[in-house]
């Protein structure tokens, strides 16, 4: 039987850009030396980001190429290049999924299942988290094996898994950093945890509106980006999902648009009509949005912190669903916490709750609203307003939809 090759933090990143490169980039694959630099320097999707020099680079695929870890090949454009090509795969014997998984824990360190689920969707379309774990059992089962699981450590919410293939370059870099694993929200079901929200908001309906409805009088920088909704879509339909008390909706309603708003849960639907007679207010689901009823799509979608309840691998979906009903050159505008955190809720406005709220960085948000192929982005963080009771840093998305 052969020994699984240990690997340095070098030849992990390495092996692992080009794994990752290979499938979602394969027009440009093997690799040059530069691009292969550029990949192993990338400061997204890698933990930690490192500053390769070329001979750096160069050096370590050499050492690989020694090991029966890598080929370098000439390219066959007529100019003779070198370009590398990993073998990882075919030496491991790897099967599509496992590869999926092996290569981002080479690229970003011991990680949950449900951080593993969101993060290589670009490399192989795992149904849910039971099929991630189920994988990294079956390659934690191999007579050699590829991963193991860690023990949780204090304040995690689930189990990370590493890999065996050497040291994980970050483990003594972050140790005291926990992951946040942001699908742990839906570990017993989306339609679980879709129940829990609902009743949840049904239960302080009343108070969660008396607290909130006048709410952006003293909101200056919401109210700016409201009104340019308003610039963009006078006259014209707008939604707002997950409108909640009404107020954003009639808002938006106010300054001349024709603007509705959905809510999932029926009470919040409620406490909108009561206050604000006479404006558009239904039950739904976001992730279910039509057109409207007299146009062929929406001028604006606003999420104004409706989606702080999804999981990480929810979001790309959630997204795309609004984007779908959206009339050529119509706006997205998400609203959310930013932060990397999934703070639980027992009791809010005095009434038991069972909520979970997810914070997401910025860049992973920015990231899902590209890739659902808007244009024209814009994104704004702004600190919390302390003297409204305000804990989180607050982000807006903004993007146009092209066609």
């Amino acid at each position: 039987m052969t020994e699984l090759p240990v690997l340095e933090p070098e030849d992990q990143r390495i092996l692992g850009s080009l794994l990752e490169k290979q499938t979602s980039v394969p027009a440009s694959y093997p690799l040059t030396a530069n691009a292969l630099r550029a990949a192993c320097n990338q400061t997204s999707n890698r933990e930690p980001v490192v500053d390769f020099d070329q001979q750096t680079v160069e050096r370590t695929s050499r050492a690989l190429k020694e090991r029966g870890l890598l080929r370098i090949v000439w390219s066959d454009t007529g100019r003779r290049t070198l370009k590398y090509h990993q073998i990882l795969d075919e030496r491991l014997g790897l099967d599509p999924d496992e590869r999926a998984l092996l290569t981002v824990l080479l690229l970003r360190g011991p990680q949950a299942p449900g951080e593993l689920r969101t993060r290589t969707e670009r490399l192989y379309a795992f149904a849910d988290r039971d099929a991630v774990e189920a994988c990294l059992r079956r390659m934690a089962g191999r007579p050699q094996p590829l991963v193991r699981e860690l023990e949780r450590r204090p304040g995690q919410q689930d189990r990370r898994w590493v890999h065996l293939l050497g040291p994980a370059p970050q483990q003594a870099a972050t140790a005291a950093a926990a992951a946040v694993d942001r699908d742990a929200v839906i570990a017993d079901g989306a339609d679980m945890r879709d129940a829990q929200v609902r009743s949840s908001y049904d239960a302080v309906a009343p108070a969660y509106a008396d607290h909130l409805v006048d709410e952006l009088r003293g909101l200056p920088f919401e109210t700016w980006l409201l009104d340019r909704v308003l610039a963009h879509a006078v006259g014209q339909p707008v939604v707002e999902v997950g409108s909640g008390p009404g107020h954003v909706t009639a808002y938006l309603a106010d300054g001349g648009a024709d603007a509705m708003g959905i809510d999932l849960s029926p009470a919040m639907v409620i406490e909108a009509r009561r206050r604000f007679p006479g404006r558009s207010f239904e039950v739904g689901d976001l992730r279910l949005l039509s057109r409207p009823a007299t146009s062929f799509g929406w001028a604006a979608v606003l999420a104004w912190y409706s989606l702080i309840h999804l999981a990480a691998s929810e979001l790309p979906d959630a997204v795309a669903a609004l984007v779908r009903p959206l009339a050529p050159g119509g706006w997205l505008v998400l609203g959310m916490h930013a932060g990397a955190d999934v703070r639980h809720l027992d009791e809010w406005f005095g009434h038991e709750v069972d909520l979970d709220f997810v914070l997401h960085e910025p860049a992973f948000v920015v990231g899902v609203v590209e890739a659902a192929g808007l244009v024209d982005m814009e994104w704004y963080l702004r600190g919390p307003v302390t003297t409204r009771g305000e804990t989180t840093q607050r982000l807006y998305v903004v993007g146009r939809k092209l066609t």
